[in-house]
């Protein structure tokens, strides 16, 4: 199975369908989503995952809402009568639309927005496997629906952003911290051990090959330029000009010939009187002058 379906599959199993409140708040997120809508005087909603449909089965039973239920293709497909008796929505040509005022009365309830998010999640919501990338998405039917979603996160403080699409609207979410509270929200605790345990392995690896590379880009550094150095030598012995140099220089200039892979510091500190990276640095420096001024007169 995916990701994806585990935490639906735990969230629906959430045993709070004793309270009717909260019952009918995710079954209005349900209805929010971007896999509900209005044909003729039926509400359609349809899912390909069977625990999308459980737990919408056991929201109508206990809302005592007559239904029915096939198989189309590859979904499941429950369709039953719109009534006006469904409050805090609105129906507007093939979509259903949480009300105008809805946030002001409900802001009082975390419990109801919370549900209300839940049944969005499992209506049409979606997540990554967290091993390969951090993506969660919520499709919703309408503009309005994706502003109400928005808001009851940003009330949350989860940070979301919004997009259109040709299939609706969404939020979406590519930030493990914030994924991860989301799933907290929504009463997906067994998800969120098993996504911070991967996110927690996944930034590990993340930083020891930053270090690696980090590394890896300082060694061939390193090499490119004593690579340079040992030309840059090679070539005033070519030319005779070698032994013109200070005493200083040309002790440097061996040791960097017969230990090519050693950084500045090291050098330095095989001098016979050690000095500091700069110091080495300083005198590689000016062998390359000469060395470059040699070069041009000979062009």
């Amino acid at each position: 199975m995916s990701f994806s379906s585990d935490v639906k599959e735990e969230l629906s199993k959430i045993s709070n369908l004793a309270n009717k409140e909260l019952v009918k708040a995710e079954f209005i997120g349900y209805l929010i989503s971007g896999n509900a809508n209005i044909l003729k005087n039926k509400i359609r909603y349809a899912t390909e995952s069977s625990y999308n449909i459980n737990r919408f089965n056991k929201l109508l039973n206990n809302l005592n809402i007559d239904y029915n239920i096939n198989m189309q293709g590859n979904l499941y497909v429950i369709t039953f009568r719109k009534e006006e008796k469904y409050d805090m929505l609105i129906y507007k040509e093939n979509n259903i639309e949480l009300e105008n005022d809805l946030m002001l009365d409900i802001r009082k309830n975390e419990q109801i927005l919370k549900s209300i998010v839940r049944g969005a999640f499992l209506g049409a919501g979606s997540l990554n496997d967290p091993n390969k990338k951090y993506h969660l998405e919520i499709i919703l039917s309408s503009k309005q629906n994706q502003e109400y979603i928005y808001e009851m996160l940003s009330y949350f403080n989860i940070k979301v952003k919004k997009m259109s699409r040709k299939s609706g609207y969404s939020i979406y979410i590519k930030e493990g911290e914030e994924i991860s509270k989301l799933l907290a929200l929504i009463g997906a605790n067994n998800a969120v051990l098993k996504f911070e345990e991967v996110r927690v392995l996944r930034d590990m690896r993340n930083n020891i090959n930053r270090i690696v590379n980090c590394e890896t880009a300082n060694l061939n550094k390193t090499i490119n330029a004593a690579v340079m150095q040992i030309e840059d030598i090679k070539y005033l012995k070519e030319k005779k000009e070698f032994d013109d140099l200070s005493d200083s220089l040309k002790e440097i200039a061996y040791l960097r010939i017969n230990n090519p892979d050693a950084s500045l510091v090291e050098l330095g500190e095989m001098l016979d009187k050690p000095i500091g990276k700069s110091g080495v640095n300083h005198r590689l420096k000016k062998i390359q002058e000469i060395a470059n001024e040699l070069r041009n007169k000979n062009r």
